[in-house]
Parts: structure tokens; sequence; C-alpha cells
């Protein structure tokens, strides 16, 4: 088959097409197999083909990390480990099975439609994100077939391109870390959970062709489940929930069942039933199948267009007209790695910055997977995630965090996470917005249906949903207004018919829809005891005004009428007791209440209260409670504090019925003011202290501030340098490699070209332009008397031990003619060369000197001399032979005709073609077959040198019967062996009688 027919016969039966949104692709039904590696993966690129049948009807593309600025040799130096061909990408160059692939240097590469397109690469030199670009388009072109490698290599590319074929149930292998030569990126692959398969490269290919091997076994659930099929399906969901406590019963079938025969072809079980059984056997599966279920793939503002559409329309909106102390939540379900939620938070942050509000914000992002939680929590990511954030995003809520970003604190404190079942769990109430993407396209229309009437009960009237562009809010168009069909932003309309939180826990239980809430029915009380009605009324009647607080003095339980003592302040709402203590009783309070930190107890401490009217004396008591070793928390101390007010001296008096004099009138005021202006100082004197203390702090607050600003600066900045440095240290590793492997090419080269020059008897002698002597061979010294030291000296110095000298009229010639040229020359001891002069010419067919070569024809040149005159001889011979009288026939050994005189031809009419080369009893049918010839021929002959006078007679059919005298002679070599046998013959006239 021709190349051309093969190329039609593969592009019409290895390309199906599939439809995504927008736009149709199509796949290739053949595994392609994407390996990145950076430093130290020219060793694991060459053990890994090394190891790799010619066969195994697959695509190989490999991603590494290539100096910008050098020639990559990585295509030659593969190729010999290899019989696969072996090509650097062209631009939109379709991948073939059992063909490798090569990204060149200063490109990224994506598949798309199983061809392959290259773009220079655009981020800065410190972001090797090559393999990731390349991985992401891999799982999008070829979903489940997708394969994916990372061998060797510092830093974290193709981290997240695995996540992404990982999501799109494609298999993700990586480089046992203690064999790689750098094991960075086999190392954060594993550490995400990223990698399916932990193997050694040598052991890869056997893999792949179990897996590929695999994939085409028939393990595909039917659209229409069996019995027996459901019921093993069940199993499944079964162990599942009584392992992990979550219930997958109402996600959809088909996303449930391509997860489970995911598991299945990498256990490689082909039967569901079985598959069902190993579960049970193995606790460790059922964890691995948990995590593929729950199928946690986002990334940083997925669907840019839709955080465009929420930041320009949305958000302003939703902020606008919000009071100063206003708290605006946002609910962020099926989170994952929490990438979403600060993808909100920037947003928000940069809309508020430019609205110049300062609102406080809180999100709320919730996930079923613990393990993605706390990556959320940690807020560090890898350096991937520069494909989707975006330099300007990057600079300001990132920091560099070793070969990652981390989130910076002003967004990590907007986001608050936690493990939670959207399904089962009662939601967030009173939101702002609700984003849940790439959530319910998992879940059954029946699940989906529950969940709207709660995600609008969660909402505030006006709040927004933020759907993917696969969802919908199906059958609840009453409950929601459509703000974007596109990107699926909905509104919250205010509806008579709500949800209330007890109806959650019915309807994560039941299998119904929630319904509009009936009335509950009202249940009578019990009746309540004359005891409990007594000690209520004495404790309101007699027992004084009292607050009980944590140790921290924050008011947990409040008994009487405080409001003499205490207000609510205006601002955020507070219920620490000092913060809320009117003028007079603070300062006093909060000296108790460290006095009570300490252990120490302050009974009846007199104080002076300003009011409304004036001035009250009154006075607290602080005293630790001791509570039962039961309570619940009993590891936190509380505080008692009591209130009771003191009655002055006037006043006793006039209680008493007596009356007040002038002269205690005016001591009394006298001692007023004077405890009056006292509080003033001692109040004035604190304010003073405490100003100058917030001066002193404020300014070591503002200077620590700047230094840590400073650091933090020069921290990114070297940091910078450091990825910088990696990344160029990568790339000189890269080169290194395949300079070290050229080194021992050219070492190998160097090796066989000391052999050949050595071993070969003919003379040459390499020279430069300037005729200066570069190397010569051992046979060269022949011709010229050349010693080691003779290296460098212009040929014209060295002696010649040629007759026609050195040479150099013809050498100046052919350089500048550049015709090469050929002459016989002869040494002064008479040996013959032929001397062939040539121009030099490098790989790049540049001219840089001539070549002599000096072939020894001394043999050759005598042997043709000796040929002629053999020839000479021949003729001579000829003529003789042609010349004699009598027929003459010349034998070989063998006894064929060799030579035949003119005579013998005409007198035995007979042509030289019948002749010569047949045997001499096969000559005129056979008319030579004489017994007595063959006696003188075979027997007589042999035993001696010359035979005479030998008479034949014979009846020959042409000529009659005749009578004939035969000589004959041997002529033999120098070597005593019979060589031509002479046969001449006379013709004797027979006489009748």
């Amino acid at each position: 088959m021709s190349e051309k027919q093969d190329s039609q016969n593969f592009e019409s039966t290895t390309v199906e097409p599939i439809v995504t949104e927008g736009e149709t692709q199509t796949r290739v039904s053949f595994p392609i197999v994407g390996i990145g590696a950076s430093a130290g993966g020219l060793e694991a690129f060459s053990n890994f083909f090394k190891a790799c049948p010619a066969d195994t009807g697959m695509a190989f593309v490999l991603v590494s990390h290539l100096a910008p600025d050098h020639h990559s040799l990585l295509t030659e130096i593969l190729q010999r480990t290899t019989s696969m061909l072996v090509t650097q990408v062209v631009d939109h160059e379709r991948v073939a099975p059992n063909h490798v692939y090569i990204i060149p240097p200063a490109y990224d590469m994506a598949l798309f439609n199983g061809v392959l397109q290259l773009s220079r690469t655009e981020l800065a030199r410190s972001l090797h994100l090559t393999i990731d670009i390349f991985f992401r388009s891999l799982a999008d072109a070829q979903s489940e077939r997708a394969i994916g490698i990372i061998l060797s290599g510092t830093a974290s590319d193709g981290t997240m391109g695995l996540r992404a074929i990982l999501g799109a149930g494609g298999v993700c292998i990586v480089q046992t870390p203690s064999t790689a030569k750098y094991d960075g990126m086999p190392q954060s692959a594993i550490n995400a959970g990223y990698a399916t398969h932990v193997l050694n490269v040598e052991d890869m290919p056997a893999m792949l062709q179990k897996l590929s091997f695999q994939s085409n076994l028939p393990i595909k659930l039917p659209p229409i489940l069996s019995p027996n099929t459901l019921s093993s399906l069940n199993q499944i969901l079964l162990l599942v929930r009584s392992s992990m406590g979550h219930d997958f019963s109402l996600y959809k079938k088909s996303t449930i069942g391509r997860r489970i025969e995911r598991r299945m072809a990498l256990n490689h079980i082909t039967d569901i039933a079985v598959y069902a059984r190993f579960l049970k056997q193995n606790a460790n599966e059922v964890h691995a199948l948990f995590n593929d279920m729950l199928i946690n793939v986002t990334s940083f503002f997925r669907d840019a267009d839709a955080f465009v559409m929420l930041k320009r329309d949305i958000l302003p909106k939703l902020l606008a007209d919000k009071p100063e102390n206003y708290v605006f939540r946002v609910w962020v379900a099926g989170c994952s790695s929490g990438e979403e939620a600060y993808s909100i938070a920037i947003v928000l942050r940069e809309l508020m910055d430019e609205m110049h509000i300062d609102l406080k914000v809180q999100i709320y992002a919730t996930d079923l997977d613990d393990e993605v939680i706390n990556t959320a929590r940690s807020g560090s990511y890898s350096a991937g995630i520069a494909l989707d954030v975006g330099p300007e995003r990057l600079l300001r809520f990132f920091t560099l965090d070793g070969h990652g970003y981390k989130i910076k604190k002003n967004i990590r404190q907007m986001v608050v996470f936690a493990v939670q079942s959207i399904i089962k769990d009662p939601p967030f109430t009173k939101l702002d917005l609700l984003s849940c993407r790439n959530l319910m396209i998992y879940l059954e229309q029946e699940q989906q249906n529950r969940l709207i009437p709660i995600f609008h009960f969660a909402l505030n009237p006006g709040g927004v949903l933020f759907l993917s562009n696969s969802e919908s809010i199906t059958n609840h168009h009453y409950l929601f207004k459509q703000l974007n069909r596109k990107w699926k932003f909905y509104q919250a309309q205010k509806t008579e018919n709500t949800l209330n939180l007890t109806q959650f826990e019915s309807i994560a239980m039941t299998n119904k829809s929630p319904q509009v809430p009936q009335k509950i029915a009202t249940t009578k009380l019990p009746a309540i005891s004359v005891e409990t009605i007594t000690n209520r009324i004495l404790l309101q009647s007699y027992a004084p005004a009292s607050v009980t607080t944590d140790i921290r003095g924050n008011i947990l339980y409040v008994h009487g009428d405080i409001s003499p003592y205490f207000f609510t302040p205006s601002g955020p709402v507070t219920t620490h007791m000092v913060d809320m203590a009117r003028a007079g009783l603070q300062l006093p309070l909060r000296t108790a209440l460290q006095a009570a930190m300490r252990g120490e107890v302050t009974m009846n401490k007199e104080v002076s209260i300003n009011t409304k009217g004036g001035h009250t004396k009154a006075q607290f008591s602080v005293r630790r409670l001791t509570l039962p070793v039961s309570e619940p928390n009993n590891d936190d101390s509380l505080l008692l504090v009591s209130f009771h007010d003191v009655v002055g001296q006037s006043e006793a008096k006039r209680r008493r019925g007596k009356p007040i004099t002038s002269s205690e009138e005016h001591l009394r005021n006298e001692q007023l003011e004077g405890d009056l202006i006292y509080a003033r100082e001692n109040q004035q004197a604190t304010i003073e202290e405490m100003q100058a203390t917030n001066e002193e702090l404020k300014s070591a607050n503002e200077e620590l501030q700047s230094t840590n600003e400073e650091l933090q600066s020069t921290n990114e900045e070297l940091e910078m340098s450091k990825e910088e440095l990696q990344s160029l240290n990568e790339e000189t590793i890269t080169v290194n490699n395949e300079l070290s492997n050229k080194v021992e090419q050219l070492s190998m080269s160097q090796n066989d070209l000391k052999n050949l020059m050595d071993n070969i008897t003919t003379g040459i002698v390499f020279m430069d332009y300037e005729l200066n002597i570069r190397s010569f061979t051992r046979e060269a010294v022949k011709a010229y008397r050349l010693i080691a030291t003779d290296v460098g000296r212009p040929l014209g110095d060295i002696t010649s031990n040629l007759q026609e000298g050195n040479l150099l009229a013809e050498l100046n010639t052919v350089l500048k003619t550049l015709v090469p040229q050929e002459i016989e020359v002869q040494t002064h001891g008479g040996v013959y060369y032929l001397a062939r002069i040539q121009p030099y010419r490098t790989m790049d067919n540049a001219i840089e000197g001539l070549v002599i070569s000096l072939t020894d024809i001394d043999i050759l040149r005598k042997t043709t001399i000796k040929l002629a005159e053999l020839e000479l001889v021949q003729q001579l011979t000829e003529g003789i032979v042609n010349t004699v009288v009598e027929p003459l026939v010349v034998l070989d050994s063998d006894l064929q005709v060799i030579r035949a005189s003119r005579t013998f031809l005409q007198y035995f009419m007979v042509t030289t073609e019948q002749t010569i080369g047949n045997k001499i009893y096969d000559l005129g049918n056979g008319q030579w077959n004489i017994p007595s010839l063959r006696e003188l021929l075979e027997e007589i002959l042999p035993q001696r040198q010359t035979i005479e006078g030998f008479v034949v007679e014979h009846d020959f059919p042409e000529l009659g019967k005749r009578r004939m005298v035969l000589n004959a002679r041997r002529i033999k070599s120098s070597l005593g062996d019979t060589e031509l046998i002479l046969l001449a013959m006379v013709d004797i006239e027979i006489k009748d009688s």
C-alpha cells in the first residue's frame, strides 16, 4: 500500500465526531499519550522508548521545557532509541499511531480535532506551563481516552494538566519519584492526588499496552440496565454510602457508570458483579471510587466571560444602596478545592475598590470532600493557575509560594470553608449570591427539582443564583427571574410559598419533592409546678440585677433590669459588657474583669455612674462561677457580675423622715464636687495615657507594616528571581543533557574515525584553506615525510617523496576552481600512487580547505602492464593459430574447445559459434566422439607431455571415411596442473586396396 493510500485510510477510519457546545470536533479512535518532563527528561524519555514496542498503535506527544534560543537535539537523540518515526512538530500536523512527536522550542502546543497546533509562548520564562497547556487540550479532545505521563522534572508543571485528564476520566501515570533524576514534578502530581499509577519508566509501556487492551474490552454499562446489572450497581452505591456516609443514588447513572467503568478498567475487571464483590473486600478501592465520584474538577475564573458578566452587570446592582455595615453573604456550593470561591472573592474585592465602598463580605464555600476542603483552606495552588488568573491578578492577590502561588490574606479572610452536603444538610440563608456551578449536571432530574426550591429559600429576595451554562432551574421559573440566558444568572423572586428549616431533614430522607409547608399543629404545654412559679417570683423580686459573662467579658445571660448600668452603643453589635457599660462604670469594670482573669474576686466596688438625670452611686461584685462536672462548658470559666444601688446620707434621712440641714447639704455638695474633679482628672490622665500608648502602638504598627511590606516586596522579588533561575536551570540541564549525549556520540565517532585512519591503507592529508596541515593518516608518510609535530605547518614546507614535487600548483588550482583532480604520481622508490585532490566541505557545505588522498596503485599498474603484455601474447597466439595450415584446436582441462584455427573450421565445415565452448566430443553432432580419440585424450595424454603421429580412422558424415594423424601437446602451468591441450591433425588419404 502506498503512503498516500495509507494516509487516506487512516483519515477515513481513525477519527470519530464528537459534539461540544457551539462546535463539532473530531476525536481520534487510537490512544494519544502525552508525556511531560523537564530537567532529567532526556534520560527518562530514552529509557521509556527503549522499553516501548514500535507497534503499540498509540501516538506519543513529548512536551519538555526547552531553551527557546537553543536548537533542540532531542529528535535525533530519541530516533536512535526507537524504530518509530520521531519528528519535531510543525504547525497543524495531524497525529498518527506509532509516531513520536516532539514540541519545538519557544512554542506552546495544543491538540484539536486530531491536529497539533503551535503558538508562540507568551508566559514569562519563569512560568513553564507548557505541559499543563497541552494536557488540558488533550483532556478536552480525548476525554476518557486521554493518557498523561509525568516524568523527571522540577517545579509543578503538569499537575493541573493531570487534574484535567483525571476529571475527563483519563489515565494519569507518574514516574516513581525515587527513580527520577529530579522528583519535583512527579512528587507534585502525587501529592495533589492526581496519579492513577506510579511506576518506573521502564514499566510504563507494558502498562499502556495493558490499558489499551483493557479499553477495547466490552465493559461499558448498557444504556438500559438489566436487573442483574442494576442490582450490582445498587450494591456498589450502598457500599459507598455505608463506608463514606454519602448517597450517590440520585446522581446520574451515566456519570456514575463512567466512574465505575474507569475503576473497573484500572483494576482489570470486566464484570460489574465481580467489581461489587471486589469492593466488599477492599476498603481502599471504596475510597478511591468515592474520590472518583466526587469529580473535583474546577479552575479559577472558569468560563471567563461569565465572570466578566458577573463583575460588570450582576454584582454592581447587588452592592448598590447597601448600608455601610451591611454583610454581603455568598454561598459557593460544591466548591471543590476553592478556586470558584476565591474567584468570586477577587471579583468582589476589585469591584468594591472601583466603587469606593467597603462592605463586609462573608463567602461560605462547601463541598463533600474533606481533602479538597483542606486544600482550599490552605489557599496554595500550583503555578498552573497562571493560565487562568492572569498576571495582574497574580501580582495583586497572590504571593509566590515555592513553585506555586498562595492566596493573600485579605482574600483568604473573606471565605469560610466547610464540609457539607447540599442534599442532606440545611443550607446557608439570607444570601445575596449563591453559586452552584457544574454540580447539578451530575444529578438526576428528581434531585435537581429538590435543590432549586432550597436555593430559592437560601437567597434574599432579589438575590442571584449563578449556575453553569449547562444547567438551568428546570421547572421552577416562578421562583426566579432570568437575568442572563447564556451564563445562567437568575434573580430570586419574592413568593408566598417558602421553605423553612424544619423541612430539610425530611427532604433529605424521603424521595418526595419539597412542598409548601402546612400549618403546624400546636401541642399543649405541660403544667408548671408551684415550686417553679415561686422560685421565679422570688428571683424577680429580691435578686439584684446581674449579668453572666464568659472569662473575656462577653454577656451570656441577663437577670433583672440592667439598663441603669448598661446601654446599647451605636455601630457594630457587641455583647462585651465593658463596651456596653455606661460612663463611670467602664474603667472599674475593666479593672475588675482583668482581676477576675487572674483569679481575684471583686466585692462591692462602689462607682459613680453617669446617667441622663445626673449621677448614680452603685456597687458591683464580680464572682467566678463553678460549673458542675457534667456541664458541657466546664472547660470555660463564667463570671457573675451583680449590681445594687448605694443610697446616700441625705437620701437615707429623707427616707427616715428627718430634715436635711443646709450645712450637711453644703458638705455633701463639696464632697461630690471633689469626687467629680478627681474622677475627671483621673479619667483625663487615663485618656491621655491611652492616647499616648495608642499613638506609640500606631507608630510602631506603621513601622512594622512598612517593614513587612518591604520584606514582602523583597521576598517576592527573591521568589521571582528564584523562579527565573530555576527556569534557566531547567533549560540549562536539558541543554546540558542533550549536549552530553551529543559529546558521547562525537566521542564514539572520533574513536571510530581514529580507528579508521589508523587502519586505512590510503594516505590522506587534510589541509585548511591556507594549505596548513590539519591531520594525516599513517600511509601519507610514504608520500610526504610527515611527523606528528607537522600539524599546523604549511604543506609546502614539508619535503615530498614524490618525483613530481609537492603538487602545490594542482592544489591551488583546485582551491580556485573547486573542481577535483586526479593525478598519477610516483615516489622516488618507484611506487605509483593515484593522488585525488578534492575540496574539504563541512556539514553546512562550506569550503574550509583541501583533502589529498593517495591510493597505492603500484600493483594495479603492474597488473595492467602485465595484462597488456598478455593481450599482446594472446593476439600473437591467435595469429599463429590462424596461420597454421593444419587444422588445430585448443582444449581446456575439461576438453572444451577454447580456440579453433580457421583451417579447422573450413575443413570440417563448422562455425565458430558451433565450436567454441563445446566439448570436442559434441562437435558436428557427435562426429568427434571417437573411441580412439577418447583413449588419446583421457588415458594416454595425461601420462605423457607430448604425443605425435597418433593415427585415427573415422567415417565422418560430411567428409566420409578419413585417416588422420594427430599430434597433441599438454601445456602445464608453473604449479604443474594441465591448463591447455593443443591438438593438431593431418589428413592422410586412404588408398583403395
